[in-house]
């Protein structure tokens, strides 16, 4: 482990964590609180809208009308996205002329985007218009990671309630949570991002002069095309050709502060975040890793907040802090080590100039082995699926820690909203094993936590697996899910692992070795990541329901405290055992037997 990958990592946790709670403070009066001084400014835009939309932000819901309302927002969205991308061709904004998406990717796409996994079977600049871009995946950035965060809120307000039949206002959440949450951070962080130079504008696609040329004779030409001819009657021929590239431009820092901050994920580019034009310098690597974490960390605070005790928040914080370290250092001592494939090839091998130094392969130069392995780990920590380089390129163990982070279910710190309602499920399901433990029944806050409250933390917690593993094994099984392995043997089978985990986790990242633009991924794809993150949000829902109409019990001396170390540690007990265990044999077929192979 090299001096400078721990710096780089204590120096972030400690900017992170100072900054954790004076966020999540923010949140909570935004989203609580509409008499506050700090969200004054943004009232007549708040009660415009409400007129404009015929909302009543006083009007609570019960848990099933908060999940109808859920459900048909995004369905709206999904056919807004999908239709934007068929018409493109059409609409202004498309300097490129970029012509109308597939029907498969279209639907893939908006189903990505919606349900804030934003994977990418397409090339950014290639496929999607300035306006496509703009109006149909930025937009979705904001109001998907908008949608997590509301139904945290709405969780929250069952464990902080009694005897309650309603969690909120989903729209009214929405608008809060935008306008004075998303979009003040966003312009904040675009501005930062344009200081480092990721670009903002509507120029067309520029053809520059490459300092690359290309050395051959060429006949020179006269006025009318004939040859030039020397004093001694040869042919004048000129040695060098210089070669152009077309650099695509565009409105992409103001993407790319959503993408960030609503652990969103999808890139401008193709490149995502190792495109210089996206991410061009250390700095703004740097505020990028800070951005995907930030609201996640700080949601943990708000919860403490909410539910009048900050201990609380502390210990949910503790626990996904512990287990976030451990997985970014596991990344990178192994990208740190020298390549095994490399290593085996021989000292006379070509490879093996690529080892010593650790695996820079896949990596940008500018980030070096450290600040690449932090990100790979940050942004499958987070469900952010942002890369700043290539992770089909990380060796089998390194990519062992990405792939299982997203197996976990994304609670290490996990999405925004999204994140920290997984990690309160498991806190559910560890004071139920505890409980049993003692003889005792469990509770959680002071609420009892019952036979109807299990039922739906085993599906917040099971219906990922079942989408990883089941798409797996369809996938592997079926002639159309094996030809788009570029990759054989081993790795080939980690490639669509990694994709289905991703997709069902609502990650958005990829190995990349799979070439998962087709008819077939794109429809599986899909329906991992629509039931990913719709069939967890309705059981979250449900319970959510469930708990504020309980009664709160005062603790009593068989009651587990949920503030200090033996909570933490039953915490990430219960992620490591019901998360991990579910992955072991797969995760066996493909990382750790490509790192064991000979």
């Amino acid at each position: 482990m090299t001096a400078e990958f721990v710096g780089l990592l204590v120096l972030y946790l400690a900017v992170l964590l100072a900054i954790a709670p004076l966020l999540g403070r923010y949140i909570r009066i935004a989203m609580e609180n509409g008499s506050s001084r700090l969200t004054a400014w943004g009232r007549p835009i708040e009660r415009g809208i409400y007129r404009l939309a015929g909302i009543d932000p006083r009007a609570e819901m019960g848990w099933k009308r908060y999940a109808l309302a859920v459900l048909v927002f995004n369905i709206i969205g999904i056919a807004a996205v999908y239709a934007l991308q068929r018409v493109q061709g059409m609409l202004p904004l498309n300097p490129a002329g970029m012509g109308a998406v597939t029907p498969d990717s279209a639907l893939n796409t908006a189903i990505s985007f919606v349900t804030n996994t934003n994977w990418q079977g397409y090339g950014g600049e290639a496929t999607m218009s300035y306006l496509t871009q703009m109006l149909a995946l930025t937009v979705q950035n904001f109001v998907s990671a908008a949608t997590g965060i509301a139904v945290l809120f709405a969780l929250i307000r069952g464990l902080a309630r009694h005897c309650s039949a309603t969690v909120g206002n989903f729209w009214a959440d929405m608008v809060r949570c935008t306008l004075y949450v998303l979009l003040p951070l966003s312009l904040v962080l675009a501005l930062a991002l344009v200081s480092q130079g990721v670009i903002q504008n509507f120029s067309p696609y520029q053809e520059v002069q490459t300092v690359e040329a290309v050395h051959y004779d060429q006949p020179r030409l006269d006025a009318q095309g004939q040859p030039v001819l020397d004093a001694a009657g040869q042919a004048v021929t000129d040695p060098v050709v210089a070669r152009t590239q077309t650099l695509a431009m565009g409105p992409v820092a103001s993407q790319e502060a959503i993408k960030l901050l609503g652990t969103n994920g999808g890139g401008f580019f193709n490149a995502n975040s190792a495109h210089p034009f996206e991410n061009p310098t250390p700095l703004s690597n740097f505020l990028q890793m800070l951005a995907i974490l930030s609201i996640p960390a700080a949601l943990c605070f708000s919860f403490g907040e909410m539910v009048g005790s900050r201990r609380q928040s502390i210990a949910i914080l503790a626990a996904m802090t512990a287990l976030f370290a451990v997985f970014a250092l596991s990344t990178a001592w192994f990208e740190q080590q020298p390549n095994p494939m490399a290593a085996q090839a021989g000292a006379d091998s070509a490879l093996s100039a690529y080892s010593p130094g650790g695996n820079m392969e896949g990596k940008e130069t500018r980030f070096g082995i450290a600040a690449t392995s932090l990100f790979a780990t940050i942004t499958t920590a987070a469900s952010c699926g942002a890369v700043n380089g290539m992770h089909d390129s990380l060796t089998a163990m390194g990519g062992l820690s990405p792939m299982l982070l997203m197996q976990l279910g994304e609670v290490v710190y996990g999405g925004v909203g999204s994140g920290l309602y997984g990690m309160l499920a498991f806190a559910i399901l560890g004071v139920f094993i505890a409980g049993l433990m003692i003889g005792r029944t469990p509770e959680y806050l002071g609420k009892k936590i019952e036979a109807y409250d299990m039922k739906m933390v085993s599906i917040v917690i099971l219906a990922t697996p079942l989408l990883v593993l089941g798409g797996t094994a369809l996938a592997v099984s079926v002639s159309a899910g094996q030809a788009g392995v570029l990759n054989p043997g081993i790795h080939g089978f980690s490639e669509i692992l990694y994709g289905l985990s991703s997709a069902a986790n609502n990650n958005g990242s990829a190995f990349a070795g799979l070439s998962a633009n087709t008819p077939f991924y794109n429809v599986l794809l899909g329906i991992a990541m629509w039931f990913g993150r719709f069939a967890v949000i309705v059981a979250v829902l449900a319970m959510a329901g469930s708990l504020a109409a309980k009664r709160r019990l005062p603790a009593g001396p068989g009651s587990m405290p949920t503030t200090g170390p033996l909570f933490v540690v039953l915490l990430i007990g219960a992620v490591l055992l019901v998360g991990a265990l579910t992955y072991v044999p797969a995760l066996a077929l493909g990382p750790v037997a490509e790192h064991l192979q000979p």
